[in-house]
């Protein structure tokens, strides 16, 4: 009985060392990964170093349009928001409606408090049609809360610049088609400091899913910034 219970207890002595050297740091590595993961979003354009640790991201340029109440809108009313963007058309028939039903729904799943920071801005492309008349009684189809989701206009080239060049949509910098139509998918992500932190494919679920996972991560990161600061 003595050798059985002396066997049992090296078992038992082994069996918690394999524990602490073995599948603690395992859990810990899973732990830490885990949580340090959704900062780490990605910056996307350009970016130049300044010194050894601090490096000056690509930035959404400054704006000014007009919303669907006739209002100014600029860059200015979308201070410390993280922003869900696209660009569309209202007469669209082929990629626009899909996109502003997937936004629409973002809109519904993202109604909590802690989405309260979200702002969704939908540009036009076709302002000559689009007015700010058009644009409200497309924003009451899609039942838009006017506080969380702008839809805007301006004039055409503006609008063109600011999606190929300020949210990176086509064309590169110093290209004469900076100012050319601009008609793409993408939704973008943009952080409370003004960085593109991600594009999706605004015609796909599975896209969706990926932004609104990458929202939250982003949401989390942007708590974590605050807190420090504070």
């Amino acid at each position: 009985m003595k050798n059985g219970a002396e066997k049992a207890s090296k078992v038992k002595k082994w069996a918690i060392l394999l524990f602490m050297l073995v599948l603690v740091p395992a859990a810990m590595f899973l732990f830490w990964g885990s949580v340090g993961n959704y900062s780490y979003l990605p910056y996307i354009g350009e970016r130049e170093a300044l010194a050894p640790g601090d490096t000056a991201y690509f930035t959404v340029p400054p704006f000014h349009f007009t919303d669907e109440d006739g209002k100014p809108f600029t860059d200015k009313d979308v201070e410390n928001k993280v922003l869900v963007v696209d660009f569309f058309f209202t007469r669209c028939t082929s990629i626009c409606p899909k996109m502003s039903v997937q936004m629409q729904q973002l809109q519904l799943q993202l109604d909590g408090h802690e989405y309260d920071d979200v702002l969704f801005l939908s540009h036009t492309v076709d302002p000559e049609h689009d007015t700010p008349e058009v644009l409200k009684a497309y924003a009451k189809r899609l039942e838009a809360d006017p506080k969380r989701w702008k839809f805007l206009t301006g004039n055409a080239p503006d609008i063109y610049r600011q999606g190929n060049l300020g949210y990176l949509l086509s064309a590169s910098a110093g290209s004469s088609a900076a100012e050319n139509f601009v008609h793409s998918p993408q939704f973008v992500l943009v952080d409370k400091r003004h960085h593109i932190r991600g594009m999706y494919d605004g015609t796909s679920t599975d896209a969706m899913r990926d932004l609104m996972t990458d929202l939250n991560m982003l949401l989390r990161e942007e708590h974590d910034r605050a807190k420090k600061r504070s």
